[in-house]
């Protein structure tokens, strides 16, 4: 049997509950963190941040005014901190000249045209941009990660090698446009991702056992590039 996104949405939210992320004071925060989780744990970025918080510089302007080499040293708790101070440097150069440090001046922006904006600053790739225009902005932006297409392969509910754009495309498909709703579902995506559906998983215990194909067991996770037709 194949569930829709909406079904899986339902039944996941039923199970486990809201899950209140992204975890940030401010819209700024969320956008420093989105950028600062790339290849990380979400502990190193809190630890990052930490960093920023007590330096007292965690605002558009204050970033905007410090070097990469300062901003490296704040954030190095996140690993490749070199690469990434450069990346955050790009991220908050383009919000500070663009938009004056104001989400509100972003969220007055067509989403598809503020994405296109977000792409272009170097670093910043699909993941990261939609993070941000759903989590900091507000935006009805499904994010796609890691724990998103594991979970949808090995259920069989899409193929294996499915590319970003394929596959949130279609989950956008079944799901109403609703920024809370896409918010909810991916961070019960996170959820099951880290606690169940890991790259050992404990199938057993997951609040998607019941979702399982009719073998009993995940599909296996075999190359593929297209959406499943199932």
């Amino acid at each position: 049997m194949s569930y829709t996104a909406h079904q899986v949405y339902k039944h996941l939210f039923q199970s486990l509950g809201p899950q209140e992320w992204w975890p940030g004071e401010t819209p700024f925060e969320i956008m420093v963190g989105a950028v600062l989780v790339q290849n990380t744990a979400w502990k190193n970025v809190e630890r990052a941040i930490a960093n920023l918080k007590q330096a007292k510089v965690l605002t558009p302007k204050k970033l905007y005014a410090l070097s990469t080499e300062e901003l490296a040293e704040l954030i190095r708790p996140a690993g490749y901190f070199r690469i990434k101070a450069k990346r955050l440097h790009n991220l908050v150069k383009f919000f500070v000249e663009r938009y004056r440090g104001s989400i509100t001046a972003m969220q007055k922006l067509d989403t598809q045209r503020l994405r296109e904006e977000l792409l272009a600053v170097n670093g910043i790739g699909p993941e990261t941009a939609d993070s941000i225009l759903l989590y900091a902005v507000g935006k009805p932006v499904m994010v796609v990660d890691t724990y998103t297409h594991r979970i949808f392969a090995r259920h069989g509910w899409v193929t294996h090698g499915t590319a970003y754009h394929p596959l949130q495309e279609h989950l956008t498909g079944q799901l109403p446009t609703d920024a809370v709703i896409f918010n909810e579902f991916h961070a019960l995506l996170v959820h099951v991702g880290h606690h169940y559906c890991s790259p050992v998983p404990r199938c057993d215990e997951c609040p998607l056992r019941g979702m399982l194909p009719k073998s009993g067991i995940v599909v296996p996770l075999t190359s593929g590039a297209s959406i499943s037709k199932r």
